[in-house]
């Protein structure tokens, strides 16, 4: 049921939702709206933590495709994975709450893309005010097989890749929280 209830979000914003939102530069931030329903409540009857992440993949491929990194991706069958992401939580989600993902492209390392989303709600001013927040470190696969190098994305996008930055600490962190590659051994030792 509840995978069967994020398929459904998914198809709907793919559809209806991002088709009918403003165009979106590469460096722009989409908006993303959601509400919780009860199929993503655990048993302290506010959002579940691993929701967090579901509905963030559905943000970012609002994101994509208003951005237009969608069509590129079709047209050059690419396709994007997360190879990491850490999610920090500052209020909760409950039952029924209206809520936005602000989505974000940051920049590139020498493999891979980085993204932050954010969960947000008006606060009592108003005001939009952080619930959580999440990093996201992708990678783009060719389905033919194989890893697209991040200077191919940034040459077929058309972006400059000097008007992004993304934060020492967040490139650290993507440094120390590899796994070894496919290729190599992975043993789980303890």
């Amino acid at each position: 049921m509840t995978s069967m209830h994020m398929l459904f979000r998914t198809v709907w914003h793919i559809l209806f939702v991002g088709p009918r939102g403003r165009r979106l530069g590469f460096s722009d931030m989409s908006r993303s709206r959601f509400r919780v329903w009860p199929t993503d409540l655990d048993l302290l009857r506010h959002m579940n933590n691993g929701k967090y992440l579901s509905i963030m993949d559905i943000a970012r491929f609002d994101l994509i495709q208003r951005n237009g990194v969608m069509s590129l991706f079709k047209s050059e069958g690419w396709y994007p994975v997360v190879v990491g992401q850490t999610i920090s939580y500052r209020k909760s989600l409950n039952p029924w709450q209206r809520f936005w993902i602000e989505s974000r492209i940051l920049g590139f390392d020498e493999q891979a893309v980085f993204m932050e989303q954010r969960f947000v709600r008006p606060d009592a001013h108003r005001r939009p005010e952080i619930y959580a927040r999440a990093v996201v470190r992708a990678r783009i696969l060719r389905r033919s097989g194989g890893v697209v190098p991040v200077a191919e994305i940034i040459e077929k996008s058309g972006v400059d890749p000097a008007s992004f930055s993304v934060p020492q600490e967040i490139l650290e962190w993507g440094r120390t929280t590899r796994l070894p590659s496919t290729r190599d051994d992975a043993t789980s030792t303890w």
